[in-house]
């Protein structure tokens, strides 16, 4: 294994100055420990760190700076002012400054991502309204990494330790979803879902649920006809080439735990998936953009105005997204590789599956 693998370069978005982002990074990469599997590389600025340190006095957070990304000190955090002026920090409020260089962080960050100066990159959480601006004109994070790294489509997927949510439709009032969800929309999605789970998670033959939009399911037309008419027609193409089932009725099926049967679920909506995966996750979830040439993760909560500042965020999601991060860029790496000459793989391993054979023939 490559050192770049052993110990890829990770990068950190700020997110809003005054929400808990920058308390986060500092309480995860306190933990030196960190150093061992990854080299951390912080895109915001000294002062803005240096702010948020005086309230954190317990931890150990120690950084150097850096000016050139291709030579960086694997053994230390390292931070990338990305600005030099005075920043003007008030922690719990909405201001235009919080959201003015929370998308410089993210916008430096994001370059060096596609440069390939990181391998990877946790984004702290931003505010959807006070970071829009002509420069950034999306609903979130998914939309404008899609369009930074002009793809077709990505998929907004919530992973943890027992269950994988993924969304058709992601910030698009409630009023609205029902218009979005087409065989192409839910196609789209389930072929970045299905590929994911093969590359990202080392899963070969994924078997996903689906979800139905209307309540019960529809109950076969009586209520809501979008399961008849799209959702269980676009399910049954797509079985040509994937194991995947449903429409389910989303109350049965989380209440009653059978998403435990499946490697990842399809959502029609924010909250269909997203209530009941942080009610049921086991663990730490974390927010994953799956379909893009890179890796982006993200803990999988705001900004927590109501808490910044004050030494009370629980970095615990953070650093599940950091450790997720760097697992899935080994999983990618594994992937590749088993591709890249396959039958001198099977050969290799069919030499030594009859080694061993002959060695237990003998003893």
């Amino acid at each position: 294994m490559s050192n770049e693998l052993q110990k890829p370069v990770i990068g950190f978005t700020c997110g809003d100055l005054n929400g808990i982002g920058i308390e986060l990074i500092i309480k995860t990469l306190s933990d030196h420990r960190l150093l061992d599997v990854c080299t951390p590389v912080v895109f915001a600025s000294n002062k803005s760190l240096n702010f948020y340190l005086k309230g954190l006095p317990d931890h150990n957070f120690k950084y150097a700076n850096t000016r050139e990304l291709n030579r960086l000190n694997p053994k230390q955090v390292n931070v990338v002012n990305c600005w030099e002026e005075e920043v003007a920090i008030t922690p719990g409020q909405l201001t235009e400054a919080g959201g003015k260089y929370a998308l410089i962080s993210l916008q430096q960050a994001t370059q060096a991502l596609k440069d390939g100066l990181i391998q990877g990159l946790v984004t702290a959480p931003i505010h959807k309204k006070n970071i829009q601006s002509t420069e950034f004109n999306y609903s979130g994070h998914t939309p404008y990494f899609k369009a930074f790294f002009n793809v077709p489509d990505v998929l907004m997927f919530m992973v943890a330790e027992n269950m994988r949510v993924g969304l058709v439709t992601e910030h698009v009032p409630v009023a609205d979803v029902a218009k979005h969800i087409t065989r192409d929309a839910i196609l789209g999605k389930l072929k970045i879902m299905h590929s994911s789970l093969q590359k990202d998670f080392g899963i070969d033959k994924p078997k996903i649920a689906i979800l139905g939009l209307n309540p019960h399911a529809g109950d076969e037309g009586l209520i809501g006809n979008e399961e008849e008419t799209i959702i269980k027609p676009t399910i049954k193409e797509a079985k040509h080439n994937m194991m995947v089932f449903g429409p389910y009725s989303a109350d049965a099926f989380f209440a009653h735990g059978q998403f435990e049967r499946f490697d990842a679920v399809l959502a029609m909506y924010h909250d269909q998936g997203l209530i009941p995966f942080k009610s049921l996750a086991v663990g730490e979830g974390t927010n994953f953009t799956a379909g893009l040439p890179v890796v982006r993760t993200s803990p999988d909560h705001g900004t927590a105005f109501d808490i910044a500042g004050k030494d009370k965020a629980d970095h615990s999601s953070f650093l599940g997204a950091v450790f997720e991060c760097i697992e899935i860029i080994r999983k990618r790496f594994g992937y590749a590789d088993m591709r890249q000459n396959p039958l001198k793989k099977i050969s290799a391993r069919m030499i030594a599956n009859a080694v061993d054979e002959r060695i237990e023939e003998n003893e």
